[in-house]
């Protein structure tokens, strides 16, 4: 198949390479000329990927017009923040029945709308897929096994999306549930960001495995207050993407948090990580959709006093321990 990737991010750079291992046509976007200069002259991004050789077969691109045109499946892989703003670029070249599939996990902080919402919003006639799970472009890119999922709407453009990504080193799974598998991955970031602060401040394996355990309470029931499955939060996009990003050292979203649990402010863990940090741009629109639907999430909304109101890593920890009591779940009983 002929496929675009729009984004030469470390995510984006390993999803062409995961298409080129399946001999598919791939073309990497930049809008970076000098991004792609560097990707032609010597099949490295140094910037995202150093020292990972690209395949020979990829072909790079700072001309958007020719990468949308010229492909039939396009991959949206811009930071979240940039997914309108690209779509916008993108709208004059889009033809009726091509398919976009969004790889970014995040929630628009102005109309809370989720990533295929957006492009729902910006585009018209197309085929919209999701692509979302526990897999770090680090390990993609050296063929580690990892297992994601791809959602639609559409049964037929999920499976041909699965068959277009899956080999012996990249399993995918299929759903319908769009918004489960969006309001996992866009959350958990945020989650991801209070492992990184107990981490940073000195907190052990107690304060982590409640951290990871309470933060499924919340992401969970904001899914399904949104009319999510509840089997999609169980698997990979909500479960299994949480307990990646809180734990692995690839996690740019735990390492800004462990920064901040350092002692650093918010611009300055971002400066020290060197790459976008999607919970910090989706924090205050994921506490906003929990106000929407009348969802408690305690943790997240700490982490917006500590991103955005000065709040030190010692006070929101100390508002979280000494929450009113109450049981742990709301439908336990006595006998």
């Amino acid at each position: 198949m002929k496929v675009a990737v729009i984004g030469a991010g470390s995510w984006g750079t390993a999803l062409a390479t995961v298409l080129c291992d399946n001999n598919h046509n791939v073309t990497l976007w930049s809008y970076r000329q000098s991004q792609i200069d560097e990707l032609n002259n010597t099949r490295i991004n140094s910037s995202k990927l150093p020292g990972v050789k690209l395949p020979d077969s990829m072909k790079f691109s700072a001309d958007l017009e020719e990468a949308v045109t010229s492909n039939e499946i396009l991959i949206l892989a811009v930071p979240s923040k940039a997914t309108r703003a690209t779509l916008e670029k993108m709208k004059p070249f889009v033809k009726e029945g091509q398919g976009v599939v969004t790889v970014s996990k995040g929630i628009e902080e102005e109309t809370l709308y989720t990533q295929s919402q957006i492009i729902e919003d910006v585009l018209s006639g197309i085929k919209i897929g999701v692509l979302s799970g526990p897999s770090h472009a680090e390990e993609v890119v050296k063929r580690m096994p990892t297992v994601v999922v791809c959602g639609s709407h559409d049964r037929a453009f999920a499976i041909k999306l699965q068959e277009m990504f899956m080999n012996e080193n990249f399993r995918v799974y299929t759903s319908p549930d769009v918004l489960g598998i969006e309001i996992g991955g866009a959350s958990k970031n945020v989650i991801a960001l209070a492992a990184g602060m107990s981490d940073g401040i000195g907190f052990g394996d107690n304060a982590k495995a409640a951290l990871i355990t309470r933060g499924v309470k919340e992401i969970t029931d904001l899914a399904l207050a949104m009319g999510a499955d509840i089997k999609t939060l169980n698997g990979l996009t909500g479960i299994g993407d949480l307990i990646v990003t809180c734990q692995s050292l690839h996690s740019r979203n735990r390492m800004a948090g462990f920064y901040m649990g350092q002692g650093m402010t918010r611009e300055e863990a971002m400066d020290k990580v060197k790459m976008v940090v999607e919970g910090v741009y989706s924090a205050k629109a994921v506490y906003a959709l929990g106000k929407k639907y009348d969802v408690e999430l305690p943790i997240i909304e700490q982490v917006n006093q500590a991103l955005f109101e000065g709040a030190t890593v010692e006070s929101i920890v100390r508002a979280l321990m000494t929450r009113d009591k109450k049981a742990e779940t709301d439908y336990t009983e006595w006998d």
